[in-house]
Formats: structure tokens, sequence, C-alpha cells
């Protein structure tokens, strides 16, 4: 089986060092490279293509947010999970809308670091649920988002576990249907909805309120 490569990119060297050690032990995992700024990680990025980028947002020389576009550019199958400090709106969309398909606070948990890894590899998103309830709360009702008429209610409820940050075989385990049938559900949300990914759906299901819904 062909190991997930990672790119670890932060600038202080203890994290990096925690981050390296930790993912060496993971069987399916393989720590490429490592990036102490962000002109740093476009280079290591160009020449190694890891499948994952662990991205830091401040840095020296140049900021993960514009080290993520340009990686996006560079290597379009490089998946960029940003891992930072700072869980701020002003901070993650930026970030998801340079071409980061995750967005983890550092003090995620081992466990969901490795999903969200497996996640990134396989092209679905995942949000710190921290940081998707902080984007919810602060949304008034005013700036919502209607939802169109054409999404069905199975559409609806998809919709609502992708913003949870599931996977389509979590979804398809949460709402009894075969994982090719949520992966075609997810598809129709995008379609229908104009957009180009996971994050930005579950961003779209914040804004709407959706996620509150039961």
């Amino acid at each position: 089986m062909d190991k997930i490569s990672v790119l670890i990119v932060d600038d202080h060297a203890v994290v990096r060092q925690g981050l390296r050690t930790f993912l060496e032990l993971q069987e399916e995992m393989e720590v490429v490279g490592e990036a102490a700024t962000g002109v740093e990680a476009v280079e290591q990025t160009r020449r190694l293509v890891p499948d994952v980028v662990l991205m830091d947002l401040m840095m020296p020389e140049m900021n993960g947010i514009e080290a993520t576009r340009r990686i996006r550019a560079v290597s379009p199958s490089t998946q960029v999970i940003v891992l930072t400090s700072f869980g701020e709106d002003e901070q993650v969309f930026p970030s998801i809308k340079a071409g980061a398909l995750g967005y983890l606070l550092k003090n995620v948990s081992p466990a969901d670091l490795v999903k969200a890894i497996q996640a990134a590899h396989r092209g679905e998103a995942q949000l710190d649920p921290g940081v998707a309830k902080k984007l919810m709360d602060e949304f008034s009702a005013k700036e919502r988002r209607s939802v169109p008429d054409d999404l069905t209610e199975r559409e609806l409820a998809v919709l609502r576990l992708i913003a949870r940050g599931m996977s389509n075989r979590e979804i398809a385990t949460e709402l009894v249907i075969s994982e090719k049938t949520a992966k075609t559900h997810v598809s129709n949300i995008l379609s229908k909805l104009h957009l180009a990914d996971r994050t930005n759906a579950a961003i779209y299901a914040l804004k709407a309120g959706i996620e509150q819904e039961e």
C-alpha cells in the first residue's frame, strides 16, 4: 500500500519535530520533508509533490495563506491542511479561498489529525469543530443565505453532515445508504450550489443555518 506523503510547514522547529515524530509512527504515512517558511514550502512542494501539506499560517518571508495559493498552483494534486493557533474567520475564509481543504487548530487530537490527513488524501474536507461552531455562531439571521428549493430533503441531510465534517463513508453509515450514493448526493449538492468543494459546502451550510437544523 502506498503511503500518504506529508510535508510539514511551520516556523518552529519543535512543532515540526513533534509532528514528524507522531506521523512517522503511522504506518500509512510518510513525512517527506519540512519547511520553516512559506517560500520553502512552495519550493519543497514543487520538488517533492507531497500528497498533503500541513500548513502553519504565521511564518516569515511568506505567510501560509499565500503559500497555500502558490502550492495549489504548482501542484494541484497536493492538498493543504491549515494547522494553526488561529481560529478567527478572517483567517479561515482567506485560507479556504486560497485552496486549503482543511482547517484545524494546533490543539487537535492526534486521532483527529490522522483522520484529517486521511480525509484530505481522499479529497474530503475537514473543519475544526470549534472553528465551525464559531463561524456558525457569528452569522446573524440577516446574513444567512436561503437554501435553493431544488435541494431534496436527503440532500439537505447530507449537507448538514458535511457541515459536521463527516466523510462520505461516515455519511453513508449515518443515513444507512451506500458510500457510492453518498458520493452522488455530495456531487449533486456541489453542482446545485455552484460550489467547488466540500469545505465551501460546509461553510455554506453554516451560513444558511442548516447545521443547526434537525
